[in-house]
């Protein structure tokens, strides 16, 4: 999904009602960065998903694994999981290194320009894929690929849950806004944990834009701006 910043306000004591939030229209997948950055940034990125989705054939999902998953092509950075630039998808196109959860936007994106539309799922520590056509196929972006089953994918949650409850509704597909929010949760998170006030603003204004955690927030985000000043 696209992420487009406006001016950040700066006075806490404004209602944030009235401030201007950043924009995340619904139409497309296409460039989570979330972070301000110039609209010419944003094109050339769009264009290089145009580019690697051209790339390809035949258009199935075998095809589209192995072209962005296989040998020498994108992959988990399995050794530094938790850089922030692992959840910005220019990034991502860049050193073609993320997390689950970007490499399924890249897969999603490029997939939907090709004719072979996969679902984001949003289980509870490992983002996956849906295949849209056979909802019984599922895979994991940030193990190059690999397709799974539903019982392989409730195994992976159950090691990396330590055994915690299990919910079918983990494997339903969810929506751009849920994606968004969920990149931004691990911007978030990765932040605080590294006292980062600067990418903490910018993550926290363009969670603003999203209902229901603009609400949920509106006091941290109004302490986070105070502070700053």
């Amino acid at each position: 999904m696209r992420v487009q910043n406006k001016h950040c306000p700066t006075n806490a004591n404004n209602n944030s009602a009235s401030h201007p939030r950043p924009t995340i229209p619904t139409h497309a997948v296409a460039t989570t960065t979330a972070r301000p950055q110039p609209a010419r940034r944003s094109t050339r990125y769009l264009a290089r998903l145009d580019e690697v989705a051209g790339e390809f054939l035949p258009p199935t999902l075998d095809g589209l694994l192995t072209h962005l998953f296989g040998p020498g092509r994108f992959a988990g950075h399995t050794e530094e999981y938790y850089d922030p630039q692992n959840s910005l998808l220019d990034r991502v196109i860049d050193r073609r290194l993320g997390i689950p959860i970007t490499l399924a936007v890249l897969a999603i994106e490029v997939g939907r320009r090709s004719g072979v539309p996969v679902s984001g799922v949003s289980m509870p520590g490992h983002f996956l894929l849906r295949d849209t056509a056979d909802a019984s196929v599922f895979a994991d972006p940030f193990d190059g690929g690999r397709r799974l089953t539903a019982e392989q994918c409730r195994r992976i949650h159950r090691v990396q849950s330590n055994g915690a409850a299990w919910t079918d509704s983990y494997l339903e597909p969810v929506s751009k806004r849920a994606i968004v929010a969920r990149v931004l949760s691990n911007l978030k998170a990765t932040a605080q944990q590294q006292g980062d006030l600067s990418t903490l603003h910018w993550v926290m204004l363009l969670r603003q834009s999203i209902p229901g955690l603009a609400e949920h927030e509106r006091s941290e985000f109004q302490r986070l701006v105070a502070s700053l000043n």
